[in-house]
């Protein structure tokens, strides 16, 4: 039972400890590597992260890329407001997002941001909206490229970003735009690393899910299992497919590649229709949920109470990870999303 109260997830991090820049090149942040079945701890950097991994592992990375979601700018009554679009998966021609701005939000007020329009449309009952521009889908992606701002989370700088986060908090990789967040795994792989890596043998595959804010919100309900997860959108084309399934090592690459993976796991091994485009997932993972589909995980140092925290949990146990974590505490590893991270090697996985 103890395993699922939100309160056995709880731990104290030195704010110091918390990552406010990424390190200049990014695969030289530490690296806490944990063999399950040795009961072993190694503590190097993330450029030899190959040299931990069986011959010819493959590495599954989420290629989601971050857009400069949150609009700053004015209601038409002058005073301040700010959009937080959540999503460019459009209902009607209607994006869900959310509202900052004085006074209660109504259906038909309107928001200005340098010549881009947002008008609310309808309001949902959880405490987001639905809301519509005055451009089309183009328009909007490439306005917001221009004065949309990178949303980095709120315990990073207060959520003050610039122009500096638009190159670091986005992964080398990125192709699809869709995500609010960063899925920050992948942050630690310069081309120079994904290049050692498949000169050493290891394989590299893609998948796409793009990231929801809800991924990093703290999970309130005392009994974790009452938490409900956001739905999130994920795919993955014919060829990645075909990589991933054909792996002797599978390795996810964050916390968001392994839901993606394990959403995916049907008789024995991943399966997906890529025709099928976009499909939905809503999966928590939690110890008593234990993931088939990997064998390895790298994540960073994630929340206290947080559903990230309880993902990692699932595959070695609440008690290991938060052993772990008082260790990195103690080695001074930097955390949360632009600091140090873990990789994971599971017991009886390693062939």
């Amino acid at each position: 039972m103890t395993d699922l109260l939100l309160q056995n997830y709880d731990f104290f991090l030195p704010p110091e400890l918390i990552a406010s820049r990424p390190v200049v090149d990014r695969h030289s942040s530490r690296l806490l590597v944990y063999d399950e079945a040795k009961d072993e701890v190694t503590h190097t950097f993330y450029h030899k992260i190959g040299d931990f991994l069986p011959a010819g592992s493959t590495l599954v990375f989420n290629r989601s890329k971050v857009f400069p979601c949150r609009l700053i700018g004015k209601k038409t009554s002058g005073g301040e407001a700010e959009v937080f679009v959540l999503s460019l998966i459009s209902d009607r021609g209607l994006y869900p997002g959310l509202i900052r701005a004085a006074g209660k939000r109504r259906v038909g007020d309107e928001f200005h941001f340098d010549g881009l329009v947002a008008k609310l449309r309808e309001v949902k009952g959880d405490g987001t909206f639905l809301i519509s521009f005055n451009c089309s889908h183009a328009e909007l992606i490439a306005k917001l490229n221009v004065i949309g701002r990178i949303p980095i989370p709120p315990y990073i700088r207060n959520g003050v970003s610039d122009d500096e986060d638009k190159r670091t908090y986005q992964t080398v990789y990125a192709q699809e735009t869709g995500s609010v967040a960063a899925p920050t795994a992948g942050l630690h792989f310069s081309h120079e690393l994904l290049e050692n890596l498949k000169t050493q043998g290891h394989k590299l595959a893609t998948v796409t899910l793009h990231v929801g804010a809800g991924t990093f919100a703290p999970v309130k309900s005392e009994n974790i299992l009452e938490h409900k997860m956001h739905e999130e959108f994920f795919s993955i084309d014919e060829e990645n497919l075909k990589v991933i399934q054909d792996a002797s090592f599978r390795v996810a690459v964050g916390t968001t590649s392994l839901r993606t993976l394990e959403s995916s796991w049907r008789d024995g091994n991943v399966q997906f229709d890529p025709s099928a485009g976009l499909k939905g997932t809503s999966i928590f993972l939690h110890p008593g949920k234990k993931a088939e589909s990997i064998d390895a995980l790298v994540t960073n140092f994630h929340l206290p109470k947080s559903s990230l925290i309880m993902l990692v949990s699932s595959l070695i146990g609440r008690e290991k990870v938060l052993e772990l974590y008082q260790l990195a505490i103690k080695e001074k590893y930097r955390f949360f999303s632009y600091g140090d991270g873990m990789l994971i090697l599971r017991k009886g996985r390693q062939k």
